[in-house]
């Protein structure tokens, strides 16, 4: 569960003032949301977001006369509501990352046998924007709306590997803030994704976000301007043990994102 610092005394007359903060606490309550949350109810959401009660409550009311949230008068819950689903699909429809990746995402996985998924960073966390699964009866069930913690992820490392380092130093800070007695291993792991990426072009990584997972993960930026994403290739380690990951799975993923990159920028997809 996701846990925000309390705000100072007084927050709600400041906020009272300022639409720019009403609006930034609005949108704090949508982000308490996550993919396994059908529904949520206000303390849950006071936890989430560090709000008080009435903040809660009055921005709440206002979500819901919008449509950004549906409110379950018998079960005295909010869920996502039709405005913010409307969004949320205006979003993935119009990304034209999200609509040439998916067919070369589901060939990879159809290929590999694990679930393939795309996504980005949103603050300390990787959220996914499109996944697809092979046939196989044994996969990964991560959805769109899914997130997971960056360095312990394939995605989340080949993601920071990517970044500018200036801006990975600011987001290295922040992890380690947030698990200060993590921090060695924090470092560690980066280190290695780091060099992992130089030398292979993808960073792979065996449980360390559970024990049975193993993946890969490749970030690129998109030539239409979009923010930087990863792709990720992942499933139970009897599926892709170590050693596949690395000789056949993390090529495969490399050559995908290769043909994504032309398919970007109009060029014929050769490497087929």
């Amino acid at each position: 569960m996701r846990k925000r610092a309390l705000p100072a005394e007084g927050a709600d007359v400041v906020e009272a003032s300022n639409p720019a903060a009403s609006l930034t606490r609005g949108l704090e309550i949508l982000r308490a949301f996550t993919a396994d949350d059908t529904t949520l109810g206000n303390q849950e959401l006071i936890e989430r977001t560090g709000l008080p009660k009435a903040t809660v409550s009055r921005l709440t009311a206002t979500l819901v006369s919008l449509g950004y949230l549906h409110y379950d008068t018998q079960l005295g819950r909010y869920s996502i509501g039709p405005a913010t689903i409307s969004l949320g699909y205006s979003a993935l429809s119009s990304s034209a990352v999200v609509h040439m990746a998916q067919p070369l995402m589901q060939e990879l996985a159809d290929k590999t046998g694990v679930a393939v998924a795309l996504g980005t960073r949103d603050g300390l966390e990787m959220v996914y924007l499109a996944n697809c699964r092979s046939q196989s009866p044994v996969s990964l069930r991560l959805n769109v709306g899914s997130r997971l913690p960056i360095w312990r992820t394939a995605m989340g490392l080949a993601y920071l590997a990517e970044m500018r380092p200036e801006i990975r130093d600011e987001v290295l800070a922040a992890l380690i803030a947030q698990e200060p007695g993590q921090e060695q291993r924090i470092r560690t792991t980066l280190d290695e994704a780091l060099d992992s990426h130089a030398r292979q072009g993808f960073v792979a990584t065996f449980g360390s976000w559970y024990s049975y997972i193993n993946a890969v993960g490749v970030a690129f930026r998109p030539t239409d301007g979009s923010p930087l994403v990863a792709v990720t290739c992942g499933g139970i380690v009897d599926i892709i043990p170590r050693d596949v990951c690395l000789s056949r799975v993390g090529p495969d993923l490399v050559a995908t994102i290769g043909r994504l990159r032309a398919r970007l920028s109009g060029q014929p997809d050769t490497t087929r």
